[in-house]
Parts: structure tokens; sequence; C-alpha cells
């Protein structure tokens, strides 16, 4: 369409300012112009006053942050298919591990300083290893099976119309000025869930915002941003509090066997980071970047995408037995995994029991108890239950054919995401054999050691090393046992605690996932995108959420250092000093 002048303005049908060919003009609309008009000192009215500053053509102006993130968009649309892009990833670990085959370096350890060396994955032992692990490289790339499971129950629930019917109920008492936190806070908590947020929270946040008549992505970026780049504020404990808390041990006993970690010894910061994430969240999705997407138009299959009709009598009882039935099936659940001998929890006693911290041994949050590991089948089933009940109860199912089609309908929107999961668990694996990211830690932690930086000034050096080794290493759990036994140690020795740390790593480890196509999430999140934009690429996704990321890891790096500075501890145990 070619451009207009902002001083003339046209409608295609009959509305308030509409007027036919010959018509007469609204005298009430001749006022109000000519109050306007005369309202202004200079005598200009504001159609003309506009035209005067924008002249009929002119492009938009746009602010530098604007201009920034188009061009972020832009370059990062020119890089190649994530597919491809780990690909190339993948050559270039190859050539690297060639290059340096045999360098050698010290890695602390519990045990000592091990001894490592880069290994070439080009040598023959290594092309034959690489091959034959293919198919089992694959098939056991951990987020493959999250979402594959979790989305087959997700798919019948969404078939069913039971997800329709939830999100009519949801909107129907939800202020749409509280829309964008309560998805944040709901991605923030689904952390509890492992990584229940990013199979279900994100497209479903999609789904909300484009049923309230918002943007699609920008609920897309803020669930992301919440389950992603809010990776570390939970009000609510989850397993990977303990699961850092026994790494972080391991560093400290490199240097003092006696100094305890409490698994809760950051409780008190991710809980209040909690408001700090929702409040930052809620302002760059409000302000920034949902006034940006509306450039970007909605192309999505008409077919695909969702309508919230107003609720008929069918899917009210729909709704209302497939509530009956989840309620029922949570019921059975909590009744399973109360009792204390019960197969749900952590072990309490035996060998395996000595590897648990004593607080959580037979408890239901360690990450070794049953009830966290069966987190996605879990979701799976208490979406199947209710879909399939709504399905039947409200006519849209007839018989188990149709349970079975939507299930089918739901894996075939999965291709595009399985090739990429491919290459990006062969990346992974050559990145892991070769040492190349053990070589990194160690290296930067070098350099930051030798700099003699100021305590406050290390600890934003470590979180900013943390960060920068995200781009490259997605798995909070493994990337701090790689970097615990150096980082741990080496500030007890400055004078800081393993607790404070510990919560630089969380916030470093959080702030820098949603930019990295490396990240394992990183291409699924664009092939949700890609519903509702089909052209939604690398650059689209990550230019979205560059505004999240840079003030995520300047304020919550803020936050840090002030709770360190009021004294406010970290959590149970969480001081800031050693000894």
């Amino acid at each position: 369409s070619s451009a207009t002048s902002p001083t003339c303005s046209t409608s295609a049908g009959p509305g308030p300012g509409a007027r036919g060919a010959g018509s007469r003009p609204d005298p009430r609309l001749a006022r109000r112009a000519r109050r306007r008009d005369t309202a202004r000192p200079d005598g200009l009215g504001s159609r003309e006053m506009d035209s005067k500053k924008q002249p009929a053509g002119a492009p938009e102006k746009r602010s530098l942050g604007a201009r920034a993130l188009d061009l972020v968009e832009r370059v990062g649309n020119k890089l190649p298919d994530p597919a491809v892009l780990f690909v190339l990833a993948l050559l270039l670990v190859w050539v690297v591990s060639l290059l340096l085959d045999g360098h050698a370096f010290e890695l602390p350890s519990k045990d000592g300083v091990v001894e490592r060396k880069v290994q070439s994955q080009l040598s023959g032992s290594a092309v034959a290893q690489f091959l034959s692990d293919m198919v089992t490289t694959f098939t056991s790339f951990h987020p493959l099976g999250v979402v594959l499971v979790a989305l087959l129950g997700v798919g019948v629930a969404e078939g069913s119309g039971f997800i329709n019917a939830c999100l009519k109920g949801l909107l129907s008492f939800t202020p749409k000025l509280l829309l964008t936190p309560m998805v944040i806070l709901v991605a923030i908590i689904s952390h509890t869930a492992a990584d229940a947020g990013y199979v279900l929270v994100i497209p479903l946040a999609g789904v909300i915002f484009y049923a309230a008549g918002r943007h699609p992505l920008a609920g897309i970026a803020a669930a992301f941003a919440g389950v992603s780049g809010g990776f570390s504020a939970n009000p609510i404990p989850s397993s990977l509090d303990p699961l850092l808390a026994g790494i972080t041990k391991v560093g400290a006993d490199i240097l003092d066997p006696s100094h305890d970690v409490n698994p809760l010894c950051n409780w008190f910061f991710t809980a209040a980071s909690t408001g700090l994430i929702i409040g930052v969240g809620w302002f760059i999705t409000d302000r920034i970047i949902e006034p940006r997407l509306k450039r970007i138009q909605v192309d999505g299959d008409p077919a695909d995408m969702p309508t919230l009709t107003p609720m008929t009598a069918e899917e009210r009882k729909g709704l209302v037995a497939a509530g009956v039935a989840m309620l029922v099936g949570i019921g059975l659940l909590v009744l399973w995994s109360l009792p204390e001998g019960s197969a749900m929890r952590a072990p309490s006693t035996g060998d395996a029991a000595k590897a648990i911290p004593e607080d959580f041994r037979g408890t239901l949050i360690h990450s070794t108890a049953p009830l966290m590991k069966s987190i996605v089948p879990l979701i799976f089933l208490l979406f199947l239950l209710p879909g399939v009940v709504h399905g039947y109860v409200s006519g849209t199912f007839k018989d188990h054919r149709d349970v079975v089609k939507a299930m089918s309908k739901t894996m075939s929107t999965m291709g595009y995401y399985l090739v990429m999961a491919f290459f990006a668990s062969l990346f992974i694996y050559s990145f892991n054999k070769s040492n190349l990211g053990a070589l990194l830690a160690v290296e930067g932690a070098t350099a930051l050691k030798s700099a003699q930086l100021p305590a406050a000034v290390t600890i934003v050096g470590i979180i900013l090393l943390t960060g920068t080794v995200n781009l490259l290493i997605g798995s909070a759990s493994a990337k701090w046992a790689l970097l615990a036994p150096i980082f741990v140690p080496m500030l007890m020795q400055l004078g800081i605690s393993p607790e404070l740390t510990q919560g630089a790593y969380r916030v470093g480890d959080s702030t820098t996932n949603i930019i990295t196509p490396l990240m394992p999430y990183f291409p699924l999140v664009v092939a949700f995108s890609q519903k509702y934009v089909k052209k939604t690429g690398i650059g689209t996704l990550a230019a979205t959420m560059l505004p999240y990321s840079l003030a995520f890891l300047v304020l919550w790096t803020l936050f840090l250092l002030g709770f360190w500075a009021i004294g406010i501890p970290l959590g149970i145990g969480g001081g800031y000093t050693y000894p």
C-alpha cells in the first residue's frame, strides 16, 4: 500500500467519521476540529502540525534502541537456519579440537587437581565413536523426550477443546491489564515442574495473548522470559535447589570439607527475585516489545489459530467434568505421595540415601525423588485425562480415533523441531567430548582471579563469565558441575562464601538463556512463534528477547549486590563471607 499523508484519512465503510461523496459534514466533528485547532498557541491545527512535523511519505521516526533491535533482527535472520547453525557449530568444534588436540590444562575437583586434555573429534577413534553413538545421542537428547511426551497429552487437551474452554474462563475474569504479569508469574512457578514451562506455558501464552486481542509473539516472549530468563527466580523451592547446593558442596570440599551448604541457601534471594522478574518483564513486554511487534503482521494459518467464541452449554458441561477428572487425578497423586513410605519419595535409607543431603532424604522435592523424575509423564496424564473427558462430554470426541487423531496432529507440527534437535544433540555431544567447555571455564576463571578485583566487582565478573559460558553450555547443573570446583574454592580464598558464589552463578546462568540459539529449547520457541508469524527466525526471537536479557542481567545483578549491601540473608544458612 502507498504511504498517505497524516492529514488525510479514509474509511472503507460506514463509521463515526465516514462520509460518502456529496454527504453533509457532521457539525459535531466540525466543532471539535475548530476547538482543537484554536487551542494551539501557534494557530496550527493538530493535523497540520503533524503534517509539518512529518511530511507525507516520510519514513517513520524510530528511537536508537528500536533501530538497534531492528539491526539485531535483520542480522539474526540472515544467519543460517537453526539446524544448519548447529551443523556449523559442530564443524567449528571439530576444527578447534583438532587444532588444540592434546592441549593440557588443570581442572580442580574434590579429589584434587585433575589434568584434562582437549580431545580431537576428528581422530579415527573419535569419528568412529561419533558414528556408533549417533542414534543413541539423538534419542537420549533430554529436551526431545520432554517435548514429545508432554505434547502428546497437551495435544489431546487442545484437540478436545479443553484448553480453549479453560482460556475462555480465565479471560472472563482476568483484567487485560494484569494479563502480562499473570503469564510471567505462571511461567516462573513452572520451574517447579522442571522443563514443563517450555512445552506448556510458552505456547499457551501465545494462545492467551492472541485470544485477548494482543500480539501472540508478545505472550510467547513474556512467558519465555519468565520460564528461561528468570530461571532462578521462584518462590517455591524446586529440585534445582538441592541439585546445585550439592554441586556447590563438592566445590567447597576442595578447600574446607567441614563447610555445609544448605539446599535452601539461596531461597530468600530467589523468592524475592520473583517480584523483580515480574515487574521488569511486565514493563518490557507492554512498553517495549508489544509496541515494536505491531509492525509484524500475524500471518499464520487461520485454521490453526485459536478462536474464543462464547462458551456453549456443551463446553461448560465438558469443562466441569474435565475439572472434576483433573482434581480426582491430582487427589490420587497426593494420596499416593504423602505417606512417609511412599514410593514417590527420595530414598531415606541405604546407599542411595548417602548421596542426598540429610534434610532432603525421604522428601518429595529432591531431584532423586520419583515424583520429580515423573513430572513430564504426570503432565502427560493430567492433560490427557481431562482432555478425553472434556472431548466426550462436550461432543468434540466421538470415539477413540478422535483421541489418536488429536495426538497425531500435535506430533505433525514437530517435524521442524525434530530436525533441529537432531543436529543440536550432535553438537552438544562433540562439544562435551572435546573438553573445550572445561578449557573455556578454566581460562576465564584464571583471568578473573589474576585481575585481583574488589569483591563486588569479582561477583559481577562471575555473573558475566557465567552468562558468557551459558551461551554455549545450556544445562544449569552440567555447567555448575564444571564451574563450581573452579569458582567456589577460588572465591572462598577471597573471603566470599560458597552460597554467594552460587547466587551469582544463578543470575548469570538465567539471564542469557533467552538469546542463545544454542540453547536446546530456543528452536522450539522459534517453532511456536512460526505458528503465528511464518517468517519468524533466529533474529526475530533474539531481537525480541534481547531487552529482557540485558535488563535482567543488569537489574538482577544490582539486586544481588543490594541484598549483600543491606545484609539480607540469601537463604537458610546463606551468608556472604567465608569463613
